[in-house]
């Protein structure tokens, strides 16, 4: 199987400023290492890797990836928790010079397949069986259809083909690595496509530290602060703040595998917890282990809250239970950490009325003409800088999501205000944001049209109290024909989706809302559910 030319797909997009010259992840875990070998990097659970022992693991396992055929370049796949071993494999794909492609775990041979086969990825690592699900087997099923995968590699598992078996093979035959290019192509991370397949986004070395380095400095963090990681590692915050920070900033990250907001409190005091980033529902159930633990107040000092509906009381009530603060923030995959909350001295509606100041990005707001508009009026969020993502594996998605002058047109709706703060007020993407996690209508009517008793589907996202949206579909049936929310949410998971897709809520409908044009009206529909829901609720 030819190698994919990273490179030359990650340079289909406009010019944009490139950000400062920057150590790469492998050469800022080199100097950790050596200045501060037994320094703590992560904590997982009872285990404890410092600087230089997770160096050492990680090289054992590029080296043996290298000896099965990896080369710079080649794609090497994670669908993992949060455990140490996600560290050293992210720091081993560094050190080979490896693309790597985190994928999140509750994803299912559907989309497992799609992403795969996108990126030809040459190795996949998985847990066996992680939350009831085999994990292992359903990579073993995938694999006959991936020619380009060589491996599948079960961790924490007792897989044929096992992290532990690798780690050994690497300190074995031990290889003189070659250095990488900090423009060289890093990452690919796939995010929900509102209009079709997930795209796959491209980073390198040099575009992902930047604005995640000025976030981190604007919350005050220091050499030997620890942050909590709840949220998952394969999603760009848990990412770039998780795995990374520790080698660039000498933080400690304390990983959550699983979300347990009582267990999040007495990780935040056993640690004395600086920041953790997460979203919505996290930061509710925080405060309510609180309550039941009879803690009057955390540590922390930054809650960063994002991915779904922050309510303003929210912010300001946890602020309140904190040593600092909690806010807003914004940002996606293609462009982190547009906004990171309050900076000092910001008076607390910043953090609870906005999304922030904007964070070393060029900023402006366009109308439906894409003509820029003034500061303070509501249009769409445009985007360039820095950390701007190199594009999508998909030259033709690249040149649709940017401007000629290398804005990238994020599909957010916000007003920039003349404090540089941002507000994010809606979205034109089709996208369902369920607590934290993009989720795309059209994927889930693509499936629903392939349903015999559908004639038509639209989904839109619903209003949830825990978890800020959830899938709400609108079905028109063949003749008449009755289905049941059970129905619907069997068929969708027997097309292999993840059960998160699933619809909570199922209306049949004789007809579907329609522009002029014939375009289903999703706000009639949004409307509609949103209207039923409150009416229900007492």
């Amino acid at each position: 199987m030819d190698r994919l030319d990273w490179q030359r797909l990650a340079h289909q997009r406009p010019p944009s400023a490139a950000g400062p010259a920057a150590p790469t992840l492998a050469e800022l875990a080199v100097a950790a290492a050596r200045d501060r070998p037994d320094a703590i990097a992560f904590i997982d659970g009872d285990r404890q890797l410092g600087f230089a022992a997770i160096l050492d693991e990680a090289r054992s396992l590029a080296s043996a990836l290298w000896n099965l055929g990896l080369r710079p370049g080649d794609v090497l796949s994670f669908q993992l928790p949060n455990w140490a071993e996600t560290a050293v494999i992210n720091l081993a794909a560094c050190l080979g010079g490896y693309v790597c492609n985190p994928i999140v775990p509750i994803y299912r041979e559907a989309e497992l397949l799609a992403i795969l086969g996108d990126c030809r990825s040459r190795v996949l690592f998985v847990p066996g069986i992680w939350r009831g699900f085999d994990h292992g087997a359903m990579a073993q099923r995938l694999a006959v259809h991936l020619p380009a995968l060589q491996a599948v590699v079960q961790v924490r598992s007792d897989g044929p083909q096992r992290y532990e078996q690798l780690i050994a093979a690497g300190r074995e035959q031990p290889v003189t690595l070659p250095p990488v290019a900090a423009d060289a192509v890093k990452l690919i991370m796939y995010t929900s496509g509102t209009t079709g397949p997930a795209k796959g986004v491209l980073h390198s070395h040099r575009s992902l530290p930047v604005s995640v380095l000025a976030a981190v400095s604007q919350w005050g963090l220091k050499r030997g602060d620890a942050l909590l990681m709840p949220s998952p590692v394969t999603h760009a915050t848990g990412y770039t703040v998780g795995l990374e920070l520790p080698f660039s900033m000498g933080l400690t990250t304390v990983l959550m595998a699983r979300w347990n907001a009582v267990e999040a409190v007495q990780l935040i005091d056993r640690y004395r917890i600086a920041a953790t980033v997460g979203a919505t529902p996290f930061l509710q159930e925080l405060l309510v282990a609180m309550d039941a633990t009879r803690r009057t107040r955390l540590p922390l000092r930054v809650f960063v809250c994002g991915g779904a509906a922050v309510p303003s009381e929210l912010i300001l009530r946890a602020g309140k239970r904190f040593a600092g603060y909690a806010c807003r923030g914004y940002g996606a995959t293609e462009v982190p950490f547009v906004t990171c909350g309050r900076r000092p001295g910001d008076p607390e509606a910043i953090g609870a009325g906005t999304d922030g100041r904007v964070n070393g990005y060029e900023v402006r707001i366009v109308d439906a003409h894409d003509r820029a508009l003034a500061r303070g009026c509501e249009g769409e969020i445009q985007v360039r800088g820095g950390s701007l993502f190199l594009g999508y594996s998909d030259p033709d998605a690249t040149r649709a999501a940017f401007t000629t002058d290398g804005y990238f047109c994020t599909g957010d709706l916000g007003v920039h205000a003349a404090d540089d703060t941002l507000t994010i007020t809606g979205r034109k993407k089709d996208l369902i944001i369920r607590g934290g996690e993009n989720i795309s209508a059209k994927e889930i009517e693509d499936v629903l049209h392939q349903h015999p008793q559908i004639l038509e589907a639209a989904v839109v996202a619903a209003p949830c109290a825990r978890l800020g949206e959830c899938v709400a579909a609108f079905v028109r049936t063949q003749d008449g024909a009755t289905l049941s929310t059970d129905d619907v949410v069997a068929y969708v998971m027997r097309a292999g989706l993840a059960w998160q897709k699933c619809p909570e809520h199922l209306r049949l409908v004789d007809e579907l809302p329609r522009t002029a044009a014939g375009k289903i009206r999703k706000d009639v529909l949004r409307a509609r559910i949103r209207d039923e829901l409150s009416a229900a609720t007492p």
